[in-house]
């Protein structure tokens, strides 16, 4: 058999057994990993790739007549009914009797879990069809968020809805760093709807999950849910980096390591310097809130952000190690997180420690201009004074220019 010619031929030829499934949730899990491929190799916006690919599909073969052609153009205008010609899709003379039931589900529970760091949030919703014996069963869709890096981090679309909840429940039952709650379906459906769009214009896709796969059959359940009536979740802190500052200072967690008697002058720049340090960071995420601190925001701080966007000297680099535990502990107490959630970040802090010297005496993850500015100051030049710099670049321009 030649091979297809065309990308619609490859995805008929792909969906040549659709109208032989059982109901219409398989139809819709076949077309939606379909359309995956097309998500996945997008080079830009991927939704508005796969919505132009399904209206050229649409448009490509209006004239099929077969079963599975006419099947599958019905399961993918109900996935993307916002592509061109979507509307005006009749069904064929020999489609199955579920086609009627595609995208003919309610939704039944909103529901939200996470760790109680506010690394990530899942948001779950549960679906039902109208007619249970063509549509399939009670289905349920997942969207991963992660507050660190600010994108949907995986969506997945499976049954049954009971068996994902209970297992759901279950587990946040089971550990204490973890909680679940009902959730208000605008709400819901504004945070996903959020952070897929941040998604869907990434350039790499995050290389674990079922995102591409399930990608457009989410959307379209997700686009059932009424639309958010209540603010995002995501607000900015209500105190002041320097109250923050303050209150830090003066709080047991300082005191109980040593930061509270800290009064020689170099001593006091690096701390002051290591806290500047601390909230920078956290005005970099996308959550930007300093007390949102857990032992990956600590990772993403001393392992890597510190080292690409800070020149420490070497009073800084044994400060610093100190100045974060002492958050750590300080960040868990004013957020009233178990004391599990303490103990775990300042034992993941601690064990970072070496790995944060090594890197700090390697310099191995210094960009470009954190080196050159540390190159600066080992040569004893002030990076704040411009006319040294500018004297500092005449006499070593031979160094700099290329032969």
């Amino acid at each position: 058999m030649p091979a297809p010619q065309t990308p619609y031929e490859a995805v008929l030829h792909a969906a040549r057994d659709v109208a032989k499934l059982d109901c219409a949730l398989d139809a819709e899990m076949l077309g939606t990993a379909l359309l995956g491929s097309v998500y996945a190799v997008a080079r830009e916006d991927r939704a508005a790739a796969v919505r132009s690919f399904v209206g050229e599909f649409l448009a490509a073969t209006a004239r099929r007549r077969t079963a599975s052609a006419t099947t599958i153009r019905e399961v993918f205008a109900a996935l993307v009914p916002d592509a061109e010609g979507a509307a005006e899709v009749r069904r064929g003379a020999q489609a199955p009797a579920w086609v009627a039931q595609l995208g003919r589900v309610r939704p039944t529970g909103f529901y939200a879990y996470g760790d109680v760091f506010g690394d990530q949030t899942s948001y779950l919703v549960t679906y039902a069809y109208d007619d249970a014996q063509d549509g399939g069963p009670e289905h349920a869709v997942v969207a991963l968020i992660d507050h660190n890096i600010g994108i949907a981090k995986d969506v997945f679309v499976g049954g049954s809805a009971d068996r994902i909840l209970e297992q759901v429940r279950d587990m946040c039952a089971g550990d204490e760093l973890t909680w679940f709650r009902e959730e208000d379906p605008g709400r819901l459906r504004g945070e996903v709807a959020r952070h897929l769009e941040i998604t869907d214009g990434l350039s790499e896709l995050p290389a674990e999950g079922s995102l591409a796969t399930d990608r457009a059959l989410a959307g379209a359940r997700l686009a059932l849910l009424p639309a958010a009536t209540t603010p995002p979740l995501t607000e900015p802190p209500v105190t002041s980096g320097s109250e923050l500052v303050r209150d830090f200072l003066a709080s047991p967690e300082a005191a109980r390591f040593g930061l509270d008697g800290v009064h020689a002058d170099e001593e006091l720049a690096s701390l002051h310097f290591c806290l500047s340090l601390i909230l920078d960071h956290a005005s970099s995420l996308p959550d930007p809130d300093p007390l949102r601190w857990s032992p990956a925001v600590a990772g993403l701080f001393l392992l890597d952000w510190v080292h690409r966007r800070a020149v420490l000297d070497m009073d800084d680099a044994a400060m610093l190690p100190r100045v974060t535990r002492a958050w750590s502990a300080y960040a868990t107490r004013r957020r009233d997180l178990p004391e599990a959630a303490a103990e775990q970040t300042d034992q993941l802090v601690e064990e970072m420690i070496p790995e944060f010297a090594r890197l700090y005496a390697t310099g191995e993850k210094r960009s470009p201009a954190t080196a050159a500015v540390a190159q600066l100051i080992s040569e004893g030049v002030d990076p704040n004074d411009t006319e040294a710099i500018d004297a500092w670049f005449d006499a070593n321009r031979h160094r700099l220019d290329g032969p």
